[in-house]
């Protein structure tokens, strides 16, 4: 993707936040000359083992062809994106001095890159479910956990789905929150994502 320097965001800390707080990836791959986009939840593995960059580790339905159809170690993208909001001309106080002004989009978005491996081990499977139930469910009053279900229920789960994991090595962050704008636009800004209580607008402060 492009990037202009000033949204461009290379502070792993802000990159891995956004991954963590926004799970939910595009997992893109290429089969038979043609690119294939699966969604799907990971958890990122930040610890020294995972690579200076991290790992992330998801899983798909066996039914699914994409573990089948992609290449061994293929690189793939997976596309990770955090607050986005619709940006009106008429929160720019430019508008009213020369009405040179035009819509536009501010989001937070991280592209990850690596070499994607298969994982059929039940093992790595029932890892990777823990450690995905834990991370959703640790907002919840009782969080469910795997074990509650019965063993032989989660056994045949298992043998349902096909491990991804992709150890990153490219991350890279566009953060285009009208930084290019003057301290007056700016602030209309804030001030009309506010009004729409807009979630974006904690990430302008």
């Amino acid at each position: 993707m492009l990037i202009p320097p000033i949204y461009r965001e290379d502070r792993i800390e802000c990159l891995h936040s956004l991954l963590s707080n926004n799970p939910f990836g595009t997992l893109v791959t290429v089969s038979e000359a043609m690119p294939v986009a699966d969604h799907i939840p990971f958890v990122l593995h930040a610890s020294e083992v995972d690579g200076d960059l991290g790992t992330l580790r998801g899983h798909v339905a066996i039914a699914n062809p994409v573990w089948k159809s992609v290449e061994a170690e293929q690189e793939v993208l997976v596309i990770f994106q955090g607050a986005s909001a619709y940006i009106s001309p008429n929160w720019y106080a430019s508008k009213q001095e020369h009405g040179k002004v035009v819509p536009t989009w501010n989001y937070m978005v991280v592209h990850a890159r690596g070499k994607l491996t298969i994982k059929r081990d039940s093992t790595w499977l029932l890892a990777h479910l823990n450690s995905l139930t834990g991370q959703h469910e640790a907002g919840q009053k009782t969080p469910w956990k795997v074990s509650d279900a019965p063993s032989d229920f989660i056994d045949r789960q298992v043998r349902g789905i096909v491990g991804v994991e992709i150890v990153i090595t490219d991350l890279v962050g566009q953060w285009k929150l009208s930084q290019n704008k003057d301290a007056a636009d700016y602030a209309g800004v804030v001030e009309g994502l506010t009004a729409e209580n807009s979630g974006m607008v904690e990430h302008m402060s």
